[in-house]
């Protein structure tokens, strides 16, 4: 399926399949759709007879065979973590969340052997930085000699993380920022009501924004700003303990709202007061703008732009916290500094 803010681009890269590499690197933001582009450009290929857009037919054996997940010739290289759990090898350890060495020598036997449908034989890789440096050197290898009749699809968030020979290897297309009109009027066609301001959150990712519309994104971002309204009087400390019962919480946890997401949200509010206080509008909570500028009016610009600085550092360690309810004292105590009334800053320590 080709998204409506992807057309232009899959039009650009059904023109010029003449000059097509052997690996192509897709690569921008998540949330705008680079997987959904990537499996419709591996059916176009598999397919025997593309209609007049280029998209599959869904209808010759290639394309029946794709649908029913039995492609021989359609490989997937994915971390452990993504696959189904009845694929992911059982035992106490935890699925890696990475792509290992032995999943590339896996592939290299696989391509190894002539295409079953006597066409080309497509691989997907995603997400591609998560490759270790192993990993990467194996794959490069096949990067460099490739097998024949044979298609790498690198799909990539962070193409800066891989190595600078992978990408020099692969031509590359780049995802621009989806167009705002068409993003709009999907999300107003799939989610409905409530569904800009996620849009708005998720930073205008349409992809991204309904991803929060399934996990019930509209109460979490709720919570999220009254709570951040709230301080002070509110202290930090309890509002650190809420927290971490909130993320222990079933609903959080059926959902998938953990603490990097927390802190990536609380970033992202700050930045938005930065904004407001430097005179821009805001990017990620526009609707809360006038509740903002009050937070705003009683700032400390200084401990904002500190408090910002901090988020950034906590959120690199936000996925392996050794105390998350530590992790939520800090973030909210720089939060609650950076926030208070001018005259209790000015008031002398006793």
């Amino acid at each position: 399926m080709i998204h409506p803010w992807l057309a232009p681009l899959w039009r650009q890269v059904v023109q010029g399949e003449s000059r097509r590499a052997h690996a192509l690197l897709l690569s921008g933001a998540p949330g705008q759709g680079k997987r959904d582009f990537a499996e419709s450009y591996a059916a176009r290929v598999l397919c025997a007879q593309p209609n007049e857009s280029g998209e599959a037919c869904g209808e010759c054996e290639g394309c029946r065979l794709r649908v029913s997940g039995n492609h021989p010739d359609l490989i997937r290289v994915v971390p452990e973590a993504e696959l189904p759990e009845e694929q992911q090898s059982s035992g106490k350890t935890k699925p890696s969340t990475q792509i290992v060495v032995d999943q590339i020598r896996a592939l290299r036997d696989k391509l190894g052997v002539t295409a079953h449908q006597n066409g080309t034989r497509v691989v997907l890789i995603d997400p591609a930085e998560a490759m270790n440096t192993n990993t990467a050197n194996a794959l490069l290898k096949l990067l460099e000699e490739p097998p024949p009749e044979t298609l790498f699809l690198l799909i990539s968030s962070a193409p800066r993380r891989l190595l600078p020979t992978i990408r020099s290897r692969c031509q590359q297309w780049f995802f621009p920022r989806p167009d705002a009109n068409a993003s709009s009027a999907w999300m107003q066609e799939s989610i409905g009501e409530g569904g800009a301001a996620l849009l708005a959150l998720a930073g205008g990712m349409p992809l991204a924004a309904q991803r929060l519309a399934d996990m019930q994104g509209h109460e979490l971002r709720r919570r999220l700003i009254n709570d951040l309204l709230g301080m002070p009087p509110n202290d930090p400390v309890m509002v650190a303990g809420d927290w971490d019962a909130w993320l222990r919480s079933k609903n959080a946890t059926d959902a998938g709202f953990d603490l990097p997401m927390l802190i990536d949200w609380v970033h992202r509010w700050v930045w938005d007061l930065g904004a407001l206080a430097l005179g821009a509008n805001a990017r990620f909570f526009p609707d809360c703008a006038d509740q903002m500028q009050a937070v705003v009016a009683r700032a400390d610009e200084r401990a904002l732009v500190d408090c910002y600085n901090a988020l950034v550092q906590i959120h690199r360690a936000a996925s392996h916290p050794l105390n998350v309810r530590l992790v939520l004292e800090d973030l909210l105590m720089r939060y609650a500094k950076a926030v208070r009334p001018a005259q209790v800053r000015a008031q002398p320590a006793r």
